[in-house]
């Protein structure tokens, strides 16, 4: 809005939106119509499907793969080419599925609007369609609508509307028609306004229209997610970062061993040629996009076990870097729902988990009786959250409602109003009507003049009303809803009055109640283990600053008596972005925010480089959702346009689930990064051996050894590593950090030295072949040393997979082998990649000669090398980090 209506007089309001009491005109309405366009939120532009799977191309890991593929089809590889293709095709439709699911926000918020709305239009009600709503329109709301668009209220009676999709405020909220002067309200305590798609819960009320479409605090909504920006996953960053290395270091061995093999006239121009081009296949690891999008598709269905839903892949991986989780309170950290926690009764506090309902009927009798909730077909609560409490509290407790009603049928009530914030209830009680009555306390104890005292009534004194305000206080400290109750004897001629001053007096105090939305109950050791992961959890509400503090310290969010750990969205107004950002980590509550508090909120935190992970349930959350490097909606109670704009979202809407997400998460980067490891340094390993054979001039592997080396090594190992279960500290490492990288912690050295190990033991082994031959033929004699080279290099890359299923514990221990999958992937590896040495027929295919005992045996020496040289740095590396 750019006027602030809610500043404004009921009669100014309608002179600045040229309207009238009465309602416009259809004929004005038609003009203003034609001016302003529909109420209704505009769907964003939508690509096509062809748009968008060509827009998957232009990742450069994926420009790689391309032009792999028609390398290996120049080389004669048809077979790779093809696999190639099929991986880079599988993975752009399933980006353009993910796509399309995520656009489905904006979508979901033009489904929530109302279809018809009773607007008065030439003087009199009509019902018209709501998207035909104009400013100015004067419309008549009751319980159970939806508001349909942002409204100035210009009558109200006993009116609620519940706003929590919109501003996190748990309870529905009292509305009224006076002005309010405060010109830094925010949303939430703007009284006489309403807002479009919240709920009306009791009363009546006529507004006049003062936003439509993207003009509402809905549609600002809707506009920001249009608006926002796609972010880029740790993934994705990662994955292009390590694109570029191995593109510069492929293209430079490739040209360099070209060159070379070209400047010392060892083989035809072709023969390097081909040489060149291999190298180049084998030593891009076209099986990586694939291994990626297992894994993460793996994650996917164990986070599924977990109730975590992922909605784009790479969330699974960016959970696990998660440093900083900013919660929505309501629903997710807490119950929303209402709980009656502490009871005053007899002068006495006594926990709600310890009363006992038999000390006192006519406490019962009042929070049942005093009461407009309703039992649903299927014996669900419906009414006031407030109300449904009440009665839950004794359901609890084995008490019947319907039975408990029929026993004291009401003969007349008094609803609740804003003035005199009581509602009573006239029931028979024995042939005798009693009224029983509840609201706010000093307003009842105004109208008390006994007391209710271990069953006895007596004349209430100034000690009973000092004890009974304090209890009032200190339950108010806490951030309990505190209610009182009381009751009365009425004579026959009373029973049927309306008249409240004259029945709600002289009446007899019976005790309090303390009720507030509870933590759930396995919240608070999640977020525990977050602080021991190295996770910071922040509150983001709009409940009051007291409740949502008192939510935080019970939860450990943030430390008793840290009085600068909490702010408001008006003090959050006074900061610039340059404030937010020097201050933010001071804060560990938000209360009383709007949707755009939440956005600055999470960028204030990007901005010192943190991974921010983001969780909410209503419309005002969509926004931060999609600004976060990773959105978490709630899937029971949240709305369709937190799920959509989501990348995970939660089944149980519990936020231990976000906290075994983030464990999965971790699980999941380390096994990718043990996957890059293995095949970095195997293709390390392959480059220097034909870049050092041909510098030294030695014969050199051929095309279809690197190639089937390549195909026998690069895949199932690799993926059997992706599916690896979690180390036992993933959760007590500190987070990666946002410029980690799959190289980080070391696996960049790794890689290196790894590789240069695979190096020398294959020229080595290629050396003793040549040192120790068994035949007298110069040509047998290298042609075995070739295949013992050949041979070692496959083996050992596949002995060294076992390396890699830690980048710094030992293999030694239990448990290395309870990956089967892994198992199976060795096994079937080495039996393809052995045979081609076995089997006579395909020698000639291989290039391979057969060896005998003296020579497999120091192949599997170079092997047990491999594992026992990485097994002894890894030690010294153990020891270094101690």
């Amino acid at each position: 809005m750019s006027a602030k209506f809610y500043q404004e007089s009921t009669q100014d309001v309608i002179k600045q939106l040229r309207g009238t009491p009465q309602g416009l005109t259809t004929s004005e309405a038609q003009t203003r119509l034609k001016e302003d366009g529909p109420n209704a939120l505009p769907a964003g532009e939508h690509l096509s499907l062809l748009q968008k799977f060509i827009a998957q191309f232009k990742d450069l890991m994926i420009l790689i793969l391309i032009v792999a593929a028609v390398v290996a089809a120049i080389a004669g590889e048809i077979s790779d080419a093809i696999i190639i293709l099929v991986v880079v095709i599988l993975n752009a439709a399933f980006g353009v599925f993910q796509e399309t699911k995520a656009e489905n926000a904006i979508d979901a918020l033009q489904k929530m609007s109302t279809p018809t709305t009773n607007v008065l239009r030439d003087g009199h009600v009509k019902q018209i369609s709501s998207k035909d709503l104009v400013t100015g329109d004067v419309i008549l709301l009751e319980a159970g609508d939806i508001i349909p668009a942002d409204v100035r209220f210009l009558k109200t009676q006993n009116l609620k509307v519940e706003e929590a999709a919109l501003t996190g405020e748990s309870v529905p909220v009292d509305k009224n028609s006076e002005t309010i002067t405060d010109d830094s309200t925010v949303l939430g305590d703007q009284h006489n306004m309403g807002f479009m798609n919240t709920n009306v819960t009791a009363g009546t009320a006529e507004g006049i229209v003062t936003a439509t479409g993207l003009q509402t605090e809905v549609g600002k909504i809707a506009d920001m997610l249009n608006n926002a920006k796609p972010t880029t996953t740790p993934l994705q960053k990662n994955i292009t970062h390590l694109s570029k290395v191995l593109s510069v270091l492929v293209l430079v061995m490739a040209v360099a061993i070209f060159l070379i093999g070209m400047l010392t006239h060892r083989e035809s121009t072709l023969d390097m040629l081909l040489t060149a081009i291999s190298l180049a296949v084998a030593a891009i690891p076209e099986g990586l996009p694939a291994i990626v999008t297992i894994t993460l598709a793996l994650g996917t269905q164990a986070m599924v076990k977990r109730n975590a839903l992922i909605r784009k892949l790479p969330a699974v991986e960016t959970l696990g870097a998660t440093e900083i989780i900013a919660s929505d309170k309501t629903g997710t950290l807490t119950k929303n729902q209402m709980t009656v926690e502490q009871v005053m009764i007899d002068g006495q506090l006594v926990a709600s988990k310890d009363f006992d309902k038999a000390d006192s009927a006519p406490l019962e009798k009042a929070m049942i009786l005093a009461n407009d909730a309703q039992e649903g077909d299927k014996q669900e609560l419906l009414g006031d959250p407030t109300e449904t409490a009440l009665w839950q509290f004794y359901i609890n407790k084995g008490v019947s409602i319907a039975d408990f009603k029929a026993k004291y049928p009401r003969i007349n009530s008094l609803p609740f109003d804003s003035e005199r914030k009581l509602m009573s209830a006239v029931v028979k009680e024995n042939s005798q009507p009693v009224l029983y009555t509840k609201g706010a306390v000093d307003e009842l104890l105004a109208r008390t003049n006994r007391i209710l005292d271990h069953g006895q009534v007596r004349p209430i004194t100034d000690a009973d009303r000092e004890t009974i305000l304090k209890f009032n206080n200190d339950l108010a400290k806490q951030a309990l809803r505190v209610l009182a109750y009381a009751y009365r004897p009425l004579a026959a001629d009373e029973a049927h009055s309306s008249d409240s001053s004259r029945v709600e007096q002289s009446l007899i105090f019976i005790g309090l109640t303390g009720m507030i939305d509870p933590p759930r109950p396995e919240v608070k050791a999640a977020i525990k283990e977050a602080k021991q992961a190295g996770i910071r959890p922040l509150m983001i509400t709009g409940d009051h600053k007291v409740t949502a503090r008192t939510i935080a310290e019970r939860l450990g969010i943030i430390e008793p008596g840290d009085e600068d750990g909490a702010i408001t969205g008006a003090e959050l107004n006074e900061l610039s972005d340059a404030e937010l950002k020097d201050n933010v980590e001071k804060y560990h509550v938000y209360a009383r925010v709007a949707p755009e508090h939440k956005v600055r909120i999470v960028k204030a935190w990007q901005a010192h480089d943190k991974v921010v992970a983001m969780t909410g349930d209503g419309v005002n959350d969509a926004p931060a959702l999609k600004a976060a490097d990773i959105g978490v909606g709630m899937g029971i109670t949240g709305t369709e346009v937190s799920k959509n704009a989501a990348d995970v979202v939660l089944a149980d809407d519990n936020f231990a689930t976000i906290i075994a997400a983030v464990k999965e998460g971790r699980k999941v980067f380390a096994n990718i990064q043990k996957a890059i490891q293995y095949l970095l340094s195997a293709n390390l390993g392959e480059m220097l051996t034909l870049f050092l054979m041909t510098i030294l001039n030695w014969a050199i592997l051929t095309p279809v050894q690197i190639l089937w080396i390549n195909l026998v090594t690069d895949t199932f190992p690799a993926i059997a590593l992706g599916v690896e279960p979690a180390e036992g500290d993933v959760m007590k490492q500190q987070p990666r950090g946002l410029h980690s990288s799959f190289l980080s912690n070391g696996t960049g050295s790794n890689i290196i030295y790894q590789g240069l190990l695979e190096g020398a033991l294959t020229l080595g082994v290629y050396c003793l072949g040549i040192t120790f031959p068994v035949h007298q033929s110069a040509a047998l004699v290298h042609a075995d040393a070739l295949t013992m080279a050949y041979i070692t290099l496959g083996l050992i890359q596949l002995a060294h997979a076992f390396n890699c299923k830690s980048l710094h514990g030992t293999i030694f221990k239990s448990g290395t082998f309870a990956n089967h999958y892994f198992n199976w992937a060795i096994i079937v590896s080495t039996i393809a990649l052995v045979v081609t040495v076995f089997v006579p027929q395909l020698n000639p295919i291989f290039h391979t000669t057969e060896l005998n005992r003296m020579q497999w045996g120091i192949v599997l020496l170079a092997g047990i090398l491999m594992v026992a040289v990485v097994e002894i740095v890894k030690f010294f590396q153990r020891q270094s980090n101690k």
